[in-house]
């Protein structure tokens, strides 16, 4: 008794197929170029041709009105020799270390805590983001509010705050600083790290159960290395959101007392909108896109971050 068999399959040509490239429309392969044109022309719009205007401005005199002058680099042998323009970097560059120092701990805790299955997690959660839906102007009026010397919270504490002045010292007008970003955007990092965490497989955690490891065992030796590589985006997300912090300056502070809140972002908008010096002030704003790029590119290299790899990688 004989049986069909089926028909051997050419092993070439089902390897050929398989390397065939999609068709369009089939829902697989690679997205072609018109899939990013619309971002990429919105981005050389909005972001590219303003920056080319801004590196142009940095190198004329203008006062908004009439036609820029050029000026060579007057713009920034002016910046070089302003003793104001060096501190505002320095108090950048402070805001963004004790930014960072301070809201990494508390958003990864946060955020491995919200990936968790804990009762009335999602309430509590949802409570928490609430200060990331508001804008930064809000939230610094309603700071600004309760710090308030006169009729705030320090002038109900007196015992704590002393005379209630918060902001006319610069270390205590520092920390407003830094309480209100981390009230605000702390949320933000929380979610990076809630999902990060959520990926981690759970294979990991049954093993180091196996082999007797504790919470706080397998928080550092498997949530925290896993996590790596989003603490690089988080960090870097907060380093260029601190070297351009303005509007929490602006309402909080306004660069007092005296200068001694006055960050690059702050004194760029002194010089242009106070000033009326918008070539001095375009130099600014390109010393600081040169200086968070910087920053940004040193942290991924440093970090191992561009050799990350995924599995999806172009799809």
């Amino acid at each position: 008794m004989t049986t069909a068999t089926a028909p051997a399959v050419d092993s070439e040509e089902t390897t050929r197929n398989r390397r065939r490239p999609a068709r369009p429309g089939t829902g697989a392969g690679r997205p072609g170029f018109a899939w990013a044109a619309p971002a990429a022309v919105f981005f050389g719009l909005f972001a590219l041709v303003p920056l080319l205007l801004v590196v142009v401005l940095s190198f004329t005199r203008w006062n908004g009105l009439g036609s820029p002058e050029f000026a060579g680099l007057e713009n920034w042998n002016k910046l070089l020799d302003d003793p104001v323009m060096v501190k505002s970097l320095w108090l950048s560059l402070v805001l963004t270390v004790l930014g960072v120092l301070v809201q990494t701990p508390l958003s990864i805790l946060l955020g491995v805590w919200a990936a968790g299955h804990q009762r009335n997690r999602a309430v509590l959660s949802a409570i928490y983001f609430v200060p990331l839906l508001l804008s930064i102007t809000a939230v610094s009026v309603l700071w600004r509010a309760l710090l308030d010397p006169n009729f705030g919270i320090p002038s109900q504490a007196t015992w704590l705050f002393g005379d209630g002045n918060l902001f006319g010292v610069q270390t205590s007008a520092l920390g407003v600083l830094v309480l209100v970003s981390t009230w605000q955007f702390t949320p933000l990092h929380t979610l990076l790290y809630q999902g990060a965490t959520r990926a981690i497989p759970q294979v990991l955690y049954q093993a180091a159960q196996i082999d007797g490891a504790g919470r706080v065992r397998q928080f550092f030796h498997i949530t925290l290395p896993q996590l790596r590589n989003t603490v690089v985006t988080s960090t870097i997300l907060m380093v260029v959101g601190g070297l351009t912090t303005f509007d929490t300056v602006l309402i909080l502070t306004q660069g007092g007392p005296g200068t001694d809140t006055t960050n690059s972002a702050y004194y760029m908008y002194q010089k242009a909108f106070k000033s009326f010096d918008f070539g001095t002030a375009s130099a600014i704003a390109l010393l600081l896109v040169l200086v968070a790029s910087l920053v940004s590119l040193v942290m991924v290299r440093l970090s191992g971050y561009d050799k990350m790899r995924s599995t999806m990688e172009g799809v």
